[in-house]
């Protein structure tokens, strides 16, 4: 038995202006074919868990390239184009093969292709043919599209978030795909479309009973996977918002009537799932109030956009300038990126004291810069 396995992913935020180029996937995780660590990364766990299954059940892995960027804008064209096609050439010097198993996020979003997943997913199909088993691992903050769907066997997605079980997953996928090969089942993908977007934490309730009862139902009465995919509301694109993901065994109609069901029931609490969010005026009270009724501890803001884990510059000065204009002092701010600030306070010299423009410069969506008078410690 011979399977192929390899990963490409970034997570796309659409309405950043930090580009995706090569550098940016190197920097991050770039992997050549064998070079990947036995340890898993977040998108590429499929690729150490096959290998340490092929050295024990005897069978042979071809290890293609993984790469990861981090979240960030669009992916140049050249960049995603030049990735795909190095993958696809590796797919190709490796055939025959019984098997492809890839590490995808689902949220990438490149220079004229809106489901770079999905263009990639059709062209393996293309050079495998319609009786290979193609398998991949999603990230839940991802898209889904009949392209992909109709171009893969399995895929399963991370059930939490925060993503602390993207290994166990990764195994997941990967022993249905053992089970596939060996002739024990034959999965079928169904999916539902719940139409809604929203956010789904994981930790908390209702989705901690959600999730845990979902995962319940695998490998029980022919359902072999079930996935939330919770979309990804920073990539603006056509097939953006939550779905349901049921692989059964040989048992479409099953598979389609469970998604609806489970889509349903999410769908009805949509009002539920998301973590309570307040405006900057509100957010900045509630704390100065915390923080009147505890003065001896210390109270954190977060601006759950300004994340440059979801993508963006992580340059936001809104909350501060509020802060500052309201008259409050007495305050950390972790972190802003700002490069230029940076190498001026570092030429400049420990305890030195000069006028910084500080945060507000990779664009107009993070607020206007901010005029300081700083001290460098």
């Amino acid at each position: 038995m011979r399977i192929f396995t390899a990963s490409l992913a970034t997570e796309t935020n659409t309405f950043s202006p930090v580009p995706t180029d090569m550098n940016a996937f190197k920097a991050a995780f770039f992997a050549g074919p064998g070079e990947h660590p036995d340890t898993p990364t977040l998108c590429s766990s499929v690729v150490p868990i096959l290998r340490r299954r092929g050295r024990a059940e005897g069978f042979t892995v071809i290890e293609g390239t993984s790469c990861w960027a981090e979240p960030a804008g669009l992916i140049q064209r050249q960049t995603y184009e030049a990735l795909r096609d190095l993958i696809l050439a590796e797919l190709t010097e490796s055939l025959p093969v019984d098997g492809v198993v890839l590490g995808l996020h689902g949220a990438m979003a490149a220079q004229g292709y809106d489901d770079p997943e999905g263009d990639f997913l059709a062209r393996v199909r293309q050079i495998v043919g319609p009786d290979v088993l193609v398998a991949a691992e999603f990230d839940p903050h991802s898209h889904l599209t009949a392209l992909r769907v109709a171009n893969l066997d399995i895929m399963a997605a991370f059930l939490e978030f925060p993503h602390t079980d993207f290994e166990q997953r990764g195994e997941h996928v990967v022993e249905l795909a053992m089970q596939a090969l060996k002739g024990k089942i034959k999965p079928v993908i169904s999916t539902f479309d719940c139409r809604m977007i929203t956010i789904f934490p994981t930790s908390r309730e209702p989705m901690r009973s959600f999730v845990d009862r979902m995962q319940a139902m695998e490998g029980k009465d022919g359902i072999l996977s079930a996935s939330v995919i919770h979309g990804f509301m920073a990539g603006d694109l056509p097939d953006m918002g939550t779905r349901i993901v049921v692989v059964t065994d040989n048992d479409k109609a099953k598979g389609d009537a469970l998604a609806a069901s489970l889509g349903r029931e999410l769908y009805s609490l949509r009002r539920q799932t998301a973590m309570p969010m307040l405006d900057t005026e509100a957010g900045l009270d509630k704390a100065v109030s915390i923080r009147a009724s505890h003065p001896g501890l210390p109270v954190t803001i977060a601006d759950v956009w300004d994340n440059p884990g979801g993508g963006v510059a992580g340059d936001a000065t809104f909350i501060l300038r509020r802060m500052m204009e309201r008259g409050m002092d007495d305050f950390a701010v972790a972190t802003i990126w700002d490069p230029i600030a940076v190498t001026f306070c570092q030429a400049a010299g420990e305890g030195a004291e000069l006028s910084l423009r500080v945060g507000g410069k990779s664009g107009p969506e993070g607020g206007e810069p901010l005029d300081l008078r700083v001290t460098v410690q």
